[in-house]
C-alpha cells in the first residue's frame, strides 16, 4: 500500500460517509466529510464525546477556509502567513458545515493545514476534513500511530497506512481565537 492508494481508498471512505484515521500536521486525527450530519455524529460516537464539545476542520487554503467562515478577519490572513508551525484559528462564525461542528455559539476551529498527505487529501476531496485526535475523549492525545487505542482504531471505516511507522513525538497544534474586531486569545500554545 503506498501514498496514492491511502489516498484513494480515504476518498472512497469520505465520499460513503466513513470516518477514517489518518495522520495531520500534527497528531493522528479521526476525519470525515465536516458537512455530512451522519459521518459527523459518527466520529462523536468513536471518541464517546459530547456533541456540546465542537471540533476541528482542516482546510488547504485560505480560499477554501473562505467557503467555511462567514467572515474572516484580516488579522487572521496575517497570523496563518507568519506560523511557522500549525495553528488552529477559533473564528466567530462559520458556516456552511453540518451541526456539531460549530460550537454552541457558532465559533469554528479551523487550520489550513501543509501536511502533503492532508493537504492532497483535501485538494481532491474538494471540501475540509474533521480532524480531532484519535482518542477517547478525555484520554490523553496519542503522539504517534503507535498510541492510538484499539478500540478507536477498530472504530474507523479506513486506516491510513503511510507514516504509521513514524515513531515521532506528535503534539496537539496551538489554538488561537480570534474575534470579529481583530482582537485574539490564546486558548493553546
Amino acid at each position: 500500500m503506498n501514498f496514492e492508494d491511502d489516498i484513494k481508498n480515504s476518498l472512497k471512505c469520505l465520499r460513503e460517509g466513513g470516518v477514517i484515521l489518518y495522520p495531520t500536521d500534527t497528531i493522528w486525527g479521526l476525519g470525515c466529510d465536516p458537512t455530512d450530519p451522519i459521518a459527523v455524529q459518527k466520529v462523536f460516537s468513536i471518541k464517546k464525546r459530547a456533541e456540546s464539545r465542537s471540533l476541528i476542520i482542516l482546510v488547504n487554503s485560505t480560499e477554501m477556509l473562505a467557503r467555511y467562515v462567514k467572515e474572516v478577519p484580516a488579522t487572521a490572513f496575517e497570523l496563518i502567513a507568519v506560523s511557522d508551525s500549525p495553528l488552529t484559528i477559533v473564528y466567530p462564525e462559520g458556516k456552511n458545515l453540518a451541526p456539531g461542528v460549530c460550537g454552541e455559539d457558532g465559533s469554528v476551529a479551523i487550520r489550513v493545514c501543509r501536511e502533503p498527505f492532508c493537504s492532497e487529501l483535501i485538494s481532491r476531496f474538494r471540501k475540509p476534513l474533521i480532524s480531532t485526535s484519535a482518542n477517547i475523549s478525555g484520554n490523553s492525545a496519542p503522539a504517534n500511530f503507535s498510541e492510538i487505542d484499539n478500540s478507536v482504531i477498530s472504530q474507523a471505516a479506513y486506516v491510513v497506512r503511510y507514516r504509521q511507522e513514524d515513531l515521532q513525538k506528535s503534539q496537539p497544534s496551538s489554538v488561537i481565537q480570534i474575534y470579529s474586531d481583530g482582537s485574539l486569545r490564546i486558548l493553546r500554545k
